[in-house]
């Protein structure tokens, strides 16, 4: 039984990917798994199955219903923005101390293994005090960074690294989420971060369709946690 959170390099690089390939993963193993997706942003009521928290609950096999949505989601806001501007924009900001309670009790209740995804990347605002590296370092429980392929996101990589380690957490594995038409190919990228996260685990994640590489992927990552 074991506590995770899910961070990344940036938006849009593939955190729920990842967390939901994992829960099904872990579901189809036989293992008790549940996710949190506890601050979300360019959120739509209407399109509540598309949206990060309705692909954890699709993964979970569990209804795309608002009570579940709450459940995992309770601070949800329509502007696709920072969490900071998108709560600014709805006079409604998030109270860090609310959210750092939230997530300690479901680490403390969880009965098998707890996937908490963060929201953009490792810095990205929650209020204007705290960041997700704040909020990662408080709960001080071990960390999956996911990554892209893209030109610029070695140096995304080792800053988010860094950061990490600098906050002495635990990062279990980093994923490397190929980017689409990236002129990167996926195998230097890993060839670099190899000389440079050497202690860390990397994954890999290709773009096609690879259902072989996929389980080989979410197989490791489950050894992993």
């Amino acid at each position: 039984m074991t506590a995770i959170f899910i961070t990344a390099t940036g938006t849009g690089i593939g955190k729920t990917f990842v967390a939901a390939g994992l829960i099904r993963h872990l579901r189809t193993a036989g293992c008790v798994v549940d996710a949190l997706k506890p601050v979300a942003t360019g959120f739509d009521p209407a399109a509540a199955g598309a949206s990060d928290s309705g692909v954890l609950l699709s993964a979970l096999n569990r209804p795309v219903i608002p009570a579940e949505i709450e459940r995992i989601s309770p601070w949800r806001y329509a502007a696709a923005l920072s969490p900071d501007m998108a709560a600014h924009r709805e006079d409604r900001l998030i109270d860090f101390d609310a959210l750092l309670e939230f997530s300690r009790q479901a680490v403390a209740a969880r009965g098998g293994t707890l996937l908490i995804e963060g929201i953009g990347g490792v810095m990205v605002p929650l209020d204007d005090w705290h960041t997700v590296l704040d909020w990662m370092a408080a709960l001080h429980i071990p960390v999956v960074l996911v990554a892209g392929s893209y030109l610029g996101s070695l140096s995304h990589t080792l800053t988010s690294l860094d950061a990490l380690k600098r906050r002495e957490l635990s990062v279990k594995a980093l994923v490397v989420n190929e980017t689409p038409s990236s002129p990167v190919p996926l195998a230097d990228t890993m060839e670099t971060l190899s000389h440079f996260a050497a202690a860390i685990p990397l994954l890999t994640l290709p773009r096609l369709p690879d259902r072989a590489a996929e389980h080989a992927a979410f197989e490791s990552l489950a050894t992993l946690l």
